[in-house]
């Protein structure tokens, strides 16, 4: 079936005015973040911004022209030709891209990185990166489950008032992929008032939620009908933690874990391709999460969290690919600093651990009950037709 990949070849040649931005347009937008654009695009105090076409240029001068970037284990190879076909299409080359940040604290587990797209047809697009391939960052992105803010979080909501004072009277949209989402929805939720009223719309792609009374209800309520979040049908990134608003659900070409790759859900036109539910594992795994989280006070979910990482850590690696490139190594010095953890450190992770597969284990039982209900409902129902037809 086809992606976004495809659709840039569909519509590419069609400007905003002759088919306004959609959710396709969205998903494209957010995924650029991930790129790296030091030195390519002007950071938020210089106030500047450069065309898309020429930022393209740019980075590829300064990769030699190499457009198979290994981006990390988990994000998308594809990602730079992506950006390099955008810059050959009437409808993005001329969109001008103005304000990146990044950042990577590892020592405080903080991943954070965003650059603004101006769309020329009067509105801004605020894309918030997600997960990285760092361990930092997938670190904080456990962290959304242990606290009330993260420091992504913080920065992206002060990244979004200052990007927005610095473009007065545009129209925002603001997304991200994965805790990219989160980080547009915490963003939104979080501008002053008078700038919340500029908000067109706030996409979360496959985005997790948010823990209990993270956001303050009269601030959500005010940006809570201009959030769209988009999960694939076994979404388990975006079904985590809680979300208040409904979501729309998208066909993956993918299965399991790999549906939360964006450039396997399904385009048809303008449009993903929609389905009316999440699908069963999709059901499973947020339920089998959110008993899991339910057995956890704050407390106990940070210490597993530091723990685990702690665990990841031992090898000296910094980023996913570095403990898939050497796994062997890394298996050794991990398994040797879990019998060093501090007891009740070890301790809290293995309950942890035994409190998940328990929690997984309890739902898919509950699971089979309950088929195994529905066939012998429907088996009795076809025996009484049967009975009443003679």
């Amino acid at each position: 079936m086809a992606n976004v990949m495809d659709y840039l070849d569909w519509r590419g040649d069609l400007t905003l005015r002759q088919s306004p931005f959609n959710d396709v347009d969205n998903l494209i937008l957010a995924e650029l973040s991930f790129l790296d654009f030091e030195g390519v695009v002007p950071p938020p105090e210089e106030d500047g911004s450069v065309a898309l076409a020429d930022a393209a240029e740019a980075l590829a001068a300064r990769t030699a022209g190499d457009r198979e970037t290994d981006m990390g284990v988990l994000v998308p190879d594809v990602i730079p030709e992506m950006f390099f076909k955008m810059a050959r299409t009437p409808r993005f080359r001329d969109m001008r891209l103005r304000a990146y940040r990044a950042r990577l604290d590892t020592e405080r587990a903080e991943q954070f990185a965003a650059v603004a797209v101006e769309c020329g047809d009067g509105a801004v697009y605020l894309s918030f990166r997600g997960t990285d391939d760092t361990l930092a960052g997938w670190k904080e992105d456990f962290y959304l489950a242990c606290s009330d803010a993260v420091g992504a979080q913080r920065e992206a909501a002060a990244y979004a008032a200052e990007t927005a004072r610095r473009c007065p009277r545009k129209k925002l949209r603001l997304g991200g992929h994965s805790k990219g989402g989160n980080l547009a929805v915490y963003a939104a939720v979080f501008l002053p008032k008078a700038i919340q009223k500029r908000v067109e719309t706030v996409w979360s792609n496959d985005g997790p939620g948010f823990g209990k009374d993270v956001l303050p209800a009269p601030r959500h309520a005010r940006v809570a009908p201009k959030i769209r979040t988009i999960v694939p049908q076994s979404s388990l990134v975006g079904m985590l933690l809680e979300h208040e608003e409904d979501y729309a659900v998208v066909e993956s070409s993918q299965k399991g874990l790999w549906q939360h790759d964006g450039f396997s859900w399904e385009v048809r036109g303008s449009d993903f391709v929609r389905l009316k539910e999440v699908g069963r594992e999709g059901r499973i795994h947020d339920r089998s999460m959110k008993r899991f989280l339910a057995n956890m006070d704050q407390t106990q979910r940070k210490t597993f969290v530091d723990g685990l990482f702690e665990i990841l850590g031992a090898s000296g690696a910094q980023t996913l690919t570095d403990l898939k490139s050497d796994a062997l190594r890394a298996g050794v010095a991990m398994a040797r600093k879990t019998k060093d953890l501090e007891p009740s450190t070890r301790a809290a992770v293995v309950r942890a651990l035994t409190l998940l597969l328990k929690s997984s284990l309890e739902v898919r039982a509950e699971e089979l009950r309950e088929d195994a209900q529905s066939v012998t409902e429907k088996a009795s129902e076809t025996v009484r037709r049967i009975i009443g037809g003679r």
